[in-house]
């Protein structure tokens, strides 16, 4: 039985849609390929799924300069083009040219491809990375002494600052020895009355004067009383506690 014919349009069943497309993907690549070799043709060929993903093949090293020589001859096909068209085409054959220009000095600066380069452009080369390294520690020193500089002025604030404390604290020391002398000499004054004489003296004085006073006065006062009683012992008709003499 033969196949039966397919109807061109959207399948609606998503895992079918997969299949589908998996299949006939490989198979417009393998056509691709058969081509290219069998025709000895340059055949590009991009694909980008439902999901965005990106199938290509090319039959040359490159992708890019297929999609060039497409652009060229389409450029070239069209009769009458339009200025602005080739304008901003002209600009870009420039752009793309200092590109290419820019990453072959670079790589040359390298090291990297020095092999199709002749002495003069070796030499044009070393003479560059002189140039560029005398740049490089130019800045380098002027960075140099710049950090220098602020370290040298953050010593010389910090030092300023240091004195100030020091002057602080000296002050500090000189108000608290202050006080404390006044204050010694204070309870000196105080204790002696503003005149060099303790008040507590002539008091403690009187005191013991009073003391000695009382202490004879009892003595006396004993005396008389052992006489009056040795009085009336040897007269036993006088009163006692009599102080004159017997008549």
């Amino acid at each position: 039985m033969g196949r039966g014919k397919v109807e061109m349009r959207r399948i609606e069943n998503k895992i079918s849609r997969q299949v589908t497309f998996a299949k006939r993907r490989n198979g417009l690549l393998k056509k691709a390929y058969e081509l290219s070799l069998l025709c000895d043709a340059e055949v590009a060929l991009i694909i980008f799924s439902g999901r965005g993903r990106l199938f290509e093949f090319s039959s040359s090293s490159c992708m890019y300069k297929t999609l060039e020589r497409y652009r060229t001859c389409n450029y070239n096909s069209q009769e009458g083009p339009a200025v602005e068209n080739e304008i901003n085409y002209q600009e870009y054959l420039k752009l793309k040219t200092r590109v290419e220009f820019l990453q072959s000095s670079q790589r040359n600066i390298l090291g990297e491809d020095l092999g199709p380069l002749s002495m003069k452009d070796l030499e044009q080369i070393e003479d560059q990375i002189d140039v560029s390294l005398k740049h490089i520690r130019s800045r380098k020193n002027q960075v140099l002494l710049d950090q220098l500089f602020d370290l040298k002025s953050k010593e010389q604030e910090l030092q300023d600052q240091n004195k100030d404390l020091r002057k602080k604290l000296q002050d500090t020391s000189c108000g608290e020895n202050a006080v404390h002398m006044s204050w010694q000499d204070g309870g000196v004054q105080s204790s002696s009355n503003g005149n060099g004489i303790d008040p507590y003296a002539g008091l403690l004085q009187h005191q013991e004067h009073e003391s000695s006073m009382q202490i004879g006065y009892h003595q006396n006062y004993m005396d008389q009383l052992n006489n009056e009683d040795h009085t009336a012992s040897q007269h036993p008709n006088a009163q006692p506690g009599s102080s004159a003499g017997w008549i």
